[in-house]
């Protein structure tokens, strides 16, 4: 189980928009565009960006379902990678979103990752790969990032 935790400037309510809504998922990290239909069994989807769909990559990357939908507060959904068959047989593994009010304006971000029986998924989401990308550590410092100056680290990581 791998747990990550940011500390963000921003209400837990435009935390929650920026994890869920597809306008702003798109705008930090690797920049490419989820779609949540949040109600519990609700489908998951990331789609490739241009640059990943000129890699040869599927249209849709990562695939998963909502189990549960408590905004501003929790979101707990399955997660697949699919561009590459050796991840895609890992199957689906358990992403947990809560984020928590604090003082002063301030709303930490606990995102865990259940990775357990997944290890090249722990790996490339880790950033241990780093020809992957950074992994969740780096989707939540641009997040983060985005959220507190309105704009992302780059312009593309993809």
């Amino acid at each position: 189980m791998n747990v990550y935790r940011v500390h963000i400037q921003a209400t837990p309510q435009a935390v929650w928009e920026a994890i869920t809504n597809p306008g702003w998922i798109e705008k930090y990290g690797y920049h490419a565009r989820a779609e949540y239909d949040l109600r519990a069994g609700g489908k998951y989807q990331a789609f490739a960006t241009a640059q990943m769909a000129q890699h040869g990559g599927p249209n849709v990357i990562i695939d998963g379902e909502v189990l549960e939908a408590d905004p501003p507060r929790k979101l707990i959904q399955t997660w697949r990678v699919l561009w590459d068959p050796e991840l895609k047989a890992e199957g689906f593994t358990r992403l947990t979103w809560e984020i928590e009010e604090g003082l002063s304006g301030i709303t930490s971000l606990t995102v865990t990752h259940e990775v357990g029986d997944a290890p090249r998924t722990a790996a490339i989401t880790s950033g241990e790969i780093k020809q992957a990308g950074g992994g969740w550590s780096f989707i939540l410092s641009d997040l983060k990032t985005l959220l507190e100056t309105g704009k992302a680290m780059s312009a593309s990581a993809a």
